[in-house]
């Protein structure tokens, strides 16, 4: 499988093969669920708490005594029965992150890779080239590419990272633009098209490599 390399202007200027082996193969998309739900899991930042019995302001005295005045027994005010009581079981500050083998991390990248190639929405440019660290020329550049954020998101992808692109489109809308080696199946998944230079997309192919 080949794509075709554009330069800035949307002109073709070579191609660049894609391996089988990376880009072959049926999708598993139950592989990409599980790597978008580990890092969404991983920025939650379970700050979320209720007060329980202990934490709720009000005495701790017995109301009344245990037995002989016709009503129910009670400990204190602040049991979870009362109004203004305590919360049984609530939410406590947690940490919601857990742990993912890097091969099914490396491994859901990949599919989603393969979904975007499949789908056409991956466009491959020599390099990144801006006349200046400019927005509206960011937004141009894209424009011309047929990739401008008013028809979905776009994730740019560089290696190494281009930094005066990175400040030109940190501040657009739709805009996402990530390192190769950083770059994440939710980052792929999300995005309508992806752009990605020529050097780029041959560092994730040596790096998803024999992953299945």
């Amino acid at each position: 499988m080949q794509l075709d390399v554009v330069n800035a202007q949307n002109e073709k200027v070579g191609s660049v093969d894609l391996s089988d082996e990376v880009f072959g193969g049926r999708v598993k998309p139950d592989l990409i669920w599980e790597s978008v739900v580990h890092q969404n899991a991983g920025e939650r930042r379970g700050t979320h708490a209720t007060k329980n019995r202990a934490r709720v302001s009000g005495s701790g005295r017995k109301p009344w005594r245990q037995k002989g005045t016709g009503r129910a027994r009670v400990g204190e005010i602040r049991n979870p029965l009362w109004r203004k009581g305590g919360t049984v079981f609530g939410p406590q500050p947690r940490d919601y992150s857990y742990a993912l083998p890097k091969k099914m991390t490396r491994g859901a990248l990949r599919h989603a890779l393969i979904q975007k190639v499949r789908d056409g929405a991956v466009i491959v440019v020599d390099r990144l080239e801006l006349a200046e660290r400019k927005t509206k020329q960011a937004v141009e550049f894209l424009a011309r590419l047929g990739a401008a954020p008013r028809g979905g998101k776009v994730l740019v992808v560089d290696a190494p990272a281009h930094e005066g692109f990175a400040l030109a489109t940190r501040n657009l809308a739709g805009v996402r633009f990530v390192a190769a080696r950083k770059v994440t199946a939710r980052d792929v998944v999300d995005c309508a098209r992806v752009v990605a230079t020529k050097a780029a997309l041959e560092h994730l192919q040596a790096a998803l490599r024999r992953v299945r």
